[in-house]
């Protein structure tokens, strides 16, 4: 009654203190549903177990608080179709029955961090995996009923037994084990049957253990590599070390590039091993999956953006670090000023590298640049740091394949002042790159999805700096400006380019006449660069937003020097009807070759002129 009437009296005032409870029955189906993301990391969880029971035993043996002789480090995992149990056993320090009701019985409770804290063993603070005191129950997501058989290393200790169907409930009394170490019997539930195939389980053990360092058996048969490269020292391995670990990881990828060993002690632990693989121009920009997150050689996600800026997922391999917070599940990531300072870290690295290779090695970095531009270009748009830290060392190719910095460029073409004319294809757009190279211009392609996104931010960045593409109409201008600009358009051209229009219907049209390097080309049709940059640019991000053809027309140059257009003049300014026919029809077909130039023919317009081909092919 005394309680009560405190209770009472705290509640009046406002004021009411006490400990929070847990229901064990609630919490249990949180645990086996909820907590992990798929249900395949149950052994991951009993094998991280196994390994920390096997680290614990051999870090106790370190201290001499273990003095018989260590038994060969394994993890087993034995499948019983028959009786229908997947079985993880491991030669560690086992348990006693204090110890299953202490690490067990009681949810959360990890044994992993207790021990560290009791046994510190200077430069092994990491061998252990476990944190949370969970894992053991993300064995119901499969199981219906689960054992315990183990027997504890210490002096005397007896083996015991425990068992339970995930409910409150549970069994412990004593066992029959043999040997120190703990196995771990579950029985499999209907739902999930097929992890009693073999080659199903050596794939998990594959994708989640691979790495650890401890022997992993399945049904008798190794089912891990031990091969994490990442943890031993760059001084101890070799170039080709480095190549078989690539085709290990991405077996369809053919060799890397380059590659970064990442190793670091201080201000936080950190290793790994980064490649740059051969992009092609196809590469896919939202990519994932490529750089794999482990804790201490034991997978956890490839999907760690918060680590890896988006912009260098097109880079491939491994990232270890006890120091990235993992959540309960260890699936994923919660970020903090660690992963922060790691990801600062690793761009960091990464500029390093590039530098290093364009200043030892600039034959390779020139004949690989088609596939390191795509992170440097990526980078550089998204980080501010990462371009000031890169932007000395990018590299154009020309169209004649000789490769040039801005700057050279800049130096070799003084006509075009701060003007870069460029081309996106080379074929198609030899034409244009004829007409601008005979004025003594070079020509850089630019043909990587990336380029347009690249050219803009290059723009704002080093301003007055123009990207021109060679077909646009300001490309054309730029060269005609210094010798026209005084030119004046005869009286008898205007009477032609308005004919010309009017046959074509297209009064706003920019139409001139000008002399082509190409004596038998009638028309060369160069494009608004504006309206073409929005246009790709709305494209490559995949807006709604519909393609005008018309918006990209800039202006359609007539040849003067080529028969068809001198005949449309001559046509054009007689009086007879039969001649402004024929001038019409000239205007119309010269404009559809100009559009189909520039793949803008289409529909029936395409389809006629295809006809008309076929006839003269006929006739001739």
């Amino acid at each position: 009654m005394a309680d009560k009437t405190e209770t009472n009296a705290q509640e009046k005032k406002g004021k009411l203190s006490g400990k929070l409870s847990v229901h064990t029955e609630n919490l249990l189906p949180i645990i086996k549903k909820w907590l992990y993301s798929e249900r395949d990391i149950f052994l991951r969880e009993l094998i991280s177990n196994a390994h920390d029971a096997i680290k614990k035993l051999d870090r106790l043996a370190d201290l001499g608080e273990y003095k018989k002789e260590l038994p060969t480090p394994a993890i087993n995992v034995n499948i019983d179709k028959g009786k229908k149990t997947l079985t993880i056993a491991d030669n560690g320090l086992g348990m006693n029955a204090e110890e299953i009701q202490k690490y067990i019985n009681q949810i959360a409770f990890s044994g992993a961090e207790e021990f560290v804290k009791q046994h510190h063993q200077e430069g092994k603070e990491n061998d252990i995996i476990g944190h949370f005191g969970l894992g053991f129950f993300s064995s119901y997501m499969v199981a219906d009923l689960v054992e315990i058989n183990s027997l504890s290393y210490k002096e005397n200790s007896e083996p015991v037994y425990w068992q339970s169907d995930g409910s409150t409930e549970f069994t412990l009394k004593a066992g029959m084990k043999k040997e120190i170490g703990t196995e771990i019997v579950l029985h499999i539930n209907r739902d999930n049957e097929d992890l009693l195939d073999e080659e199903k389980v050596k794939g998990l053990v594959k994708k989640f253990s691979d790495f650890i360092a401890v022997e992993i058996k399945v049904n008798d048969k190794k089912a891990n590599s031990m091969n994490a490269l990442w943890q031993k020292k760059p001084t101890d391995l070799q170039e080709k070390d480095y190549h078989d670990f690539y085709k290990e990881l991405f077996p369809y990828e053919g060799e890397p590039i380059f590659y970064i060993h990442l190793n670091v002690d201080y201000p936080f632990k950190l290793k790994g091993v980064l490649f740059f693989p051969k992009v092609r121009l196809d590469f896919d920009i939202n990519a994932k999956g490529r750089i794999k997150l482990f804790s201490n050689n034991v997978f956890v996600s490839d999907n760690i953006l918060d680590i890896i800026p988006n912009y260098f997922n097109l880079l491939r391999g491994v990232i270890d670090s006890p120091d990235i917070p993992l959540n309960v599940s260890r699936s994923a990531l919660q970020t903090d000023s660690n992963v922060r300072k790691i990801s600062g870290h690793i761009v960091k690295k990464i500029s390093d590298k590039l530098h290093e290779i364009y200043k030892e090695k600039i034959a390779d970095y020139e004949k690989n640049w088609e596939s390191l531009s795509p992170f440097i270009k990526l980078g550089a748009i998204n980080d501010e740091d990462f371009y000031a830290k890169i932007k000395d060392i990018f590299i154009f190719k020309n169209h004649k394949g000789d490769v040039l910095t801005l700057a050279e460029y800049k130096k070799n073409n003084p006509k075009v002042k701060d003007k870069v004319l460029y081309a996106s294809d080379v074929k198609k757009q030899s034409l244009f790159i004829d007409n601008i190279v005979k004025e003594g211009v070079d020509v850089l392609v630019l043909s990587s999805p990336i380029d347009n996104h690249f050219m803009q931010h290059l723009e704002m960045k080093e301003s007055p700096l123009r990207f021109l593409r060679v077909d646009s109409d300001t490309s054309a201008n730029l060269l005609q400006q210094e010798q026209k600009s005084e030119e004046k358009v005869s009286e008898e051209n205007k009477e032609a380019i308005e004919f010309f229009k009017k046959s074509i219907a297209k009064e706003n049209l920019s139409v001139k006449f000008d002399v082509l390097p190409e004596e038998n080309l009638p028309c060369l049709f160069v494009l608004n660069e504006q309206m073409r940059r929005f246009n790709e640019m709305s494209f490559m991000q995949s807006l709604d937003t519909p393609s005008n053809d018309e918006s990209m027309f800039g202006s359609l140059i007539l040849n003067d020097e080529n028969p068809l257009i001198k005949k449309f003049k001559s046509l054009s300014k007689l009086e007879v009807k039969e001649s402004k026919e024929k001038a019409n029809e000239i205007a119309r077909e010269v404009f559809h070759l100009g559009l189909l130039q520039q793949g803008l023919l289409k529909g029936k317009d395409l389809s006629s002129l295809i006809v008309k081909m076929a006839n003269l092919l006929e006739k001739s």
